[in-house]
């Protein structure tokens, strides 16, 4: 028997069903013109299913008939999605003919792949992104996480696209990137910037971006984390996933928590943080098939670092590389602030002796530029001793030998980009320390 519509708030459809009820994450579609899909949040009592609207269709009124569905949230899995750009709801965005439905598979994107128990992680390997900071103190470390932190307008969409452009042009793996919440703009500049340099034969894209509702917001991730499992699963592929902004992800799920009523946390974000976030982190992992490793920028919210909902976001990282804009204030790009990122991954049995002994010394250096600092500005440079001088100078030294142009600005400002291999790196601070 099917239900009928009992009430509609917002991006809320209350569907009553006297038999026969719909599961949660089940679709069901409403008798409109337009086949209205909505997706099952939760089950109330007496068979009321309270859905979300996936495309916040306007034209659903109460006392309309419901169908439901019995298949969940599916997307197109398989080849023919590399190369292709699609929403929340797996429909291509790039203008390009559909995919044959006859050809293609779908999965739900709701369904976590069962984990194998026994699974170990293998030998860490490291990839060279080709930019000295992120090389040098948060190693790229496949299967692993890291977090792009920091407020607006700092570069952190810059660096995702250079990372993008670097890594997929070595061709290792097979490259995701996924637009949550973000300028629109910005999905069309990458596209543009992949397919001029040929890249997107390897790529495939979701976007969900700030025009698009909560549901969709919250749901892109979902979906392209669930792309990502079939071809680490099915075919045995190592995937790149960039992510970018994953807070807006908790910014959406945030929303939908108020439209459905509920209480939020002391924090301000929904009771629920701490599962939304878990439940996608787990599933950017690896398995014995293949591996996932990801980038993920993460938006500071009034530049405060502090925020629940970064720091909650944090603790599922490896590694995190956090953006100052005091430092962009002074033209480094990227404007790392070389205090505050931190990698769990800088250890000698993962980047050598070598690299770890430096990274320290490094990190010494700049604690003790960051102290002299305020000295200098009450007595000056000149009055500090030989080797705090000393000390300064090559500090000094350290930060600018960061700053590199990029590849994907270089249209912009005309200054061509660099790519510097792990070695080069090394040797280079190497000369400034002795």
């Amino acid at each position: 028997m099917a239900g009928m519509v009992t009430a509609v708030k917002d991006l809320i459809v209350m569907v009553g069903f006297d038999a026969d009820v719909p599961q949660i994450g089940e679709l069901v579609e409403i008798g409109n013109e337009n086949k209205t899909q909505l997706v099952v949040e939760r089950l109330n009592v007496n068979g009321q299913a309270v859905c979300l609207n996936l495309r916040a269709d306007k034209t659903i009124q109460k006392g309309m008939a419901a169908e439901r569905l019995k298949k969940g949230v599916e997307i197109p899995v398989g080849d023919e999605t590399i190369g292709r750009i699609f929403d929340a709801l797996g429909m291509p965005l790039d203008n390009l003919p559909p995919l044959d439905p006859a050809k293609t598979s779908y999965r739900n994107v709701l369904d976590i792949p069962i984990k194998n128990s026994n699974f170990q992680v293998s030998k860490n390997e490291v990839l060279e992104t080709g930019i000295k900071v992120i090389d040098f103190l948060t190693p790229f470390v496949k299967g692993r996480k890291i977090g792009i932190i920091g407020g607006a307008g700092v570069g952190k969409t810059v660096l995702t696209m250079e990372l993008i452009h670097n890594i997929t042009k070595t061709g290792a793996g097979l490259s995701f990137f996924t637009g949550i919440g973000e300028r629109i703009r910005e999905g069309h500049e990458l596209y543009d910037t992949l397919k001029t340099a040929n890249l997107l034969e390897n790529t495939c894209m979701f976007f969900g971006q700030m025009n698009e509702s909560p549901v969709q917001r919250a749901l892109v991730g979902v979906s392209a984390t669930a792309l990502a499992e079939y071809f680490r699963d099915e075919q045995g592929k190592d995937i790149l996933f960039f992510a970018d902004n994953m807070y807006r992800y908790v910014q959406a799920r945030n929303e939908l928590a108020s439209i459905l009523d509920q209480v939020p946390s002391e924090g301000g974000y929904q009771s629920t943080i701490f599962s939304d976030i878990k439940v996608l982190q787990d599933r950017l992992s690896s398995s014995d098939n293949g591996s996932i490793t990801s980038v993920q920028t993460i938006y500071v919210p009034a530049d405060d670092i502090s925020d629940p909902a970064v720091q909650m976001i944090q603790h599922e990282l490896d590694a995190i590389l956090v953006l100052n804009r005091a430092v962009a204030e002074q033209g480094i790009r990227p404007a790392v602030d070389l205090i505050r990122t931190t990698s769990s991954l800088l250890t000698p049995e993962v980047v050598g002796d070598r690299h770890y002994l430096l990274s320290v010394q490094v990190q010494a250096l700049i604690q003790k530029y960051e102290s002299l600092k305020s000295i200098i500005a009450v007595i000056g440079e000149n009055e500090l001793s030989p080797t705090d001088r000393a000390d300064y100078s090559k500090a000094k030294k350290v930060i600018s030998n960061f700053s590199q142009s990029m590849f994907v600005t270089e249209k912009l400002n005309g200054i061509p980009g660099e790519s510097f291999s792990r070695d080069q790196t090394l040797k280079s601070i190497e000369e400034i320390l002795l």
